[in-house]
């Protein structure tokens, strides 16, 4: 799988260029699929905001609105009761996942028991585009700072890379985001680690890390 992990979306020129890069071929060709499933288990979030995020009702954070060729929505909490048939192909065809903000516990939680993240090793020409939480998941772990569902695996998601990412640093309307507080975070983990604004992206292709960005990031070592 090839991830493009944002903190904000398709914000700027060079995170899109980036994105029709990993595709190969012009967004207008590729078929996409949304997942809105972590917006469930974050406070702030929730089904209106989920509808948003379908509807590409969100200027700030583009994603669904980029001009697909065609779109569906795969909704995670659903595929348990599905039989493999009826998703998995789907899935497969697909040559985006658009994956949405919100908690990133709760999505790797669905991720798991929904059998997606089982496909990911299959799923090598499949692009992952995440939105916060959405690239977050992705990550070993996420700190307990961006915990609000409480998981029994805590604050440990997939491990798919080996970096954790602090994301929406200096948004102004999260005020507490600051570089100081990302670098506290950071300090409490065991892997490298990037804070990043949302201009900014980090792009992963066959283990090769690449920030791409017209922002602000920076990169915490080991302790």
């Amino acid at each position: 799988m090839k991830l493009l992990l944002t903190s904000g979306g398709i914000k700027n020129p060079s995170i899109q260029n980036a994105l029709v890069e990993l595709l190969g071929k012009p967004i207008s060709e590729c078929a996409a699929l949304c997942i809105p499933t972590a917006l469930y288990g974050h406070p702030m979030a929730g089904p209106r905001q989920a509808w948003r995020f379908i509807s590409a009702q969100e200027p700030r954070s583009p994603m669904v609105g980029l001009g697909w060729k065609s779109l569906g929505v795969l909704e995670l909490t659903a595929l348990p009761s599905l039989d493999d048939e009826r998703w998995v192909p789907l899935v497969r065809e697909t040559a985006v996942l658009l994956v949405d903000g919100g908690d990133a516990a709760y999505l790797c939680h669905w991720l798991r028991a929904s059998g997606l993240a089982d496909l990911f090793p299959s799923l090598t020409e499949t692009v992952w585009v995440g939105v916060s939480a959405g690239s977050m998941v992705m990550t070993p772990r996420v700190g307990a700072d961006f915990v609000n569902w409480q998981s029994p695996a805590g604050d440990r998601t997939l491990g798919v890379v080996d970096f954790s990412i602090f994301p929406h640093l200096d948004n102004p309307d999260l005020p507490e985001n600051t570089l100081a507080a990302a670098e506290r975070w950071a300090g409490a983990l065991s892997n490298p680690a990037y804070a990043i604004d949302d201009e900014t992206a980090i792009q992963v292709v066959d283990g090769t890390v690449q920030v791409i960005s017209e922002g602000r990031w920076k990169l915490f070592g080991l302790k």
